[in-house]
């Protein structure tokens, strides 16, 4: 028998639940870098939305010099949708206002839409309790489905491509202002609140799809390498909004709609929600390779959850959960929904999963790593087009560098607090060493391009690090830590608590950016300095926890306090 090729030997060499794990891990990261792309478009179209009237002034100047030795005086004509200055209403002294306002618009819709959401589903858990109609989860075995505003249950993969859809669709708006010569500030205004409320569908989703599919081991690598998907939709974004930002800034926003409205088609075509429903072996499993059919697999299933009640915590969330003597959930802050075979599962309320050790602490400290990677997002490229004096695409493509940074800085934190066994620690020390880059950014910038590339790197990994972390590993260490006792849908709840009090943060960032800019670049990046030390403060409790804990360095276990 012939040698099989080396290309085929490689695919057999992995499970067939491997192959399937890869297929959701590359799915879910194209999906949520889709909503990045679509997010970009509007931090580089700033430098086009406003321009310097002094470029027109010195071109007429020029131009009626050359008129008078050649004797013509033809007028200076702008295309009907311009102005001197740019697009109206941006074009007025107040345009860093108004920029700032289209930023808050679509981020704090973002962040009321998280809640929002969070709060709804919990009126729906208690409702469903009383009359038993409405399902948020509906699986024999735990599996974290997301509940949609709507009462129904509503699988993740109608939910996101509904998001995904619908995001596309007010992306693309945003850009046909350009095209049927919309100068209505309420026009953009608008069409960034219902963009950022739709926007909510995204994160929760593919956070808690990928939970399902990977454990907890590895989690901050396997989570760091996934939430590049941020970095890349943001580089991705900013080279396609800048092919067209100086002829077409229309397309600038069309283009990345249409991508994300595709992406929402794949979705809907391919999204599977849990290893059940292709029966691949669910995360509890993932250490075994003997046991395929579905009895069995059910069977070993039974002796680990057994097996889990007895076995003690790891040591790297021991330390969070030890905060005077409390651990549990309190029962009352539980919500048993019922199974379609007739199981309950368990839903937690929004005001137990506040109760969880370590979610208010890393929430707060996410408002304010989000204040300054989102100042960044937005208004990077502006700040470059008039400290480095470049023109929006070429502002735009070098804004991306800070991206490129991004992703090294949320590997490298994975890994890092994979192999400490710290989370808190690892934020912290990025968050410590980011505040001094940040000063230095400030001034090294001024100094020419060289240096503005070599700081965007930097500044980028030590500011995108702990975003990741936190947004990532944390949530879903937060979200499915055995003090729940099995509640598995606790990792949406989390998720979508830690993610919208980030959100906060990021409304707030580009907004202080626009009032703050006109009296000085240098009063911003102070704004950043000190966002960063209140970042850092946040986790001080948390990381002395893990230092001072015997079982984070010896691996000693203390039994966890049961209810």
């Amino acid at each position: 028998m012939a040698r099989l090729p080396a290309g085929i030997r490689f695919i057999i060499s992995f499970s067939r639940d491997q192959w399937y794990r890869a297929f959701i891990f590359i799915l879910t990261f194209l999906l949520y870098a889709s909503f990045h792309l679509s997010r970009k478009p509007i931090s580089i179209v700033k430098g086009e939305l406003h321009k310097y009237c002094t470029a027109w002034d010195e071109a007429d100047v020029r131009f009626s010099s050359q008129n008078r030795k050649s004797g013509s005086a033809a007028p200076h004509q702008l295309p009907d949708n311009e102005t001197d200055c740019g697009w109206a209403p941006f074009d007025k002294n107040n345009y860093q206002q108004l920029l700032g306002a289209l930023d808050y618009s679509f981020l704090c819709a973002y962040a009321v839409g998280m809640y929002l959401r969070t709060c709804l589903s919990e009126q729906m858990n208690n409702k469903d309790l009383e009359s038993q109609s409405v399902w948020c989860a509906a699986d024999q075995e735990p599996s974290w489905r997301v509940c949609g505003i709507i009462g129904e249950r509503l699988p993740i993969r109608y939910y996101l491509t509904f998001g995904m859809l619908a995001s596309g669709a007010f992306t693309a708006l945003f850009g046909l202002g350009y095209f049927y010569n919309i100068h209505s500030f309420g026009f953009y205004v608008v069409t960034q609140v219902i963009n950022g409320l739709v926007q909510t569908t995204g994160w929760p989703s593919v956070v808690t799809c990928l939970g399902n599919w990977f454990g907890k081991g590895r989690r901050g690598l396997i989570m760091g390498v996934w939430n590049s998907h941020t970095s890349v939709g943001n580089i991705l974004g900013s080279l396609i909004a800048g092919y067209w930002v100086s002829t077409c800034w229309g397309l600038s926003f069309v283009v990345p709609g249409a991508i994300v409205a595709a992406m929402g088609i794949v979705c809907f075509l391919f999204l599977i929600e849990h290893p059940n429903d292709v029966r691949c072996s669910s995360t509890l499993v993932t250490h075994s390779k003997g046991y395929e059919n579905g009895t069995n697999r059910l069977r070993l299933q039974k002796q680990i959850l057994k097996s889990e009640k007895n076995k003690p915590l790891d040591p790297e969330m021991q330390c969070l959960l030890l905060s005077d003597g409390k651990g549990s959930i309190h029962p009352n802050h539980v919500v048993i929904l019922p199974g379609d075979g007739g199981s309950g599962t368990a839903a937690i309320s929004f005001t137990g999963a506040l109760k969880i050790p370590g979610v208010i602490e890393f929430s707060l400290c996410l408002l304010f790593a989000k204040l300054v990677s989102y100042t960044f997002l937005f208004w990077l490229p502006l700040y470059i087009t008039n400290v480095d004096h470049l023109d929006a695409k070429k502002a735009g493509e070098l804004s991306t560098l800070f991206d490129v940074g991004g992703i090294f800085g949320g590997i490298l934190a994975g890994v890092i607090s994979d192999r400490l066994e710290k989370r808190a620690s690892t934020c912290g020390l990025m968050l410590l060493l980011a505040a001094p880059t940040l000063y230095i950014f400030s001034t090294v910038s001024k100094m020419g391009l060289e240096a503005t590339i070599a700081m965007l790197l930097l500044s980028g990994a030590l500011v995108s690090g702990p975003y990741t972390l936190i947004t990532t590993a944390v949530s879903a260490d937060l979200g499915t830590h055995k003090s729940l006792k099995g509640n598995a849908h606790a990792l949406s709840t989390v998720t979508a608590i830690i993610d919208g009090t980030g959100s906060v943060g990021a409304a707030l960032g580009p907004l202080l950016a626009g009032l703050l800019s006109p009296s000085g670049w240098s009063n911003v990046f102070y704004m950043l300095m000190f966002a960063d030390a209140c970042a850092l403060l946040f986790l001080i409790r948390l990381i002395h926890k893990e230092l001072s804990c015997p079982g984070s360095a010896t691996g000693d276990q203390v039994p966890f306090k049961e209810q």
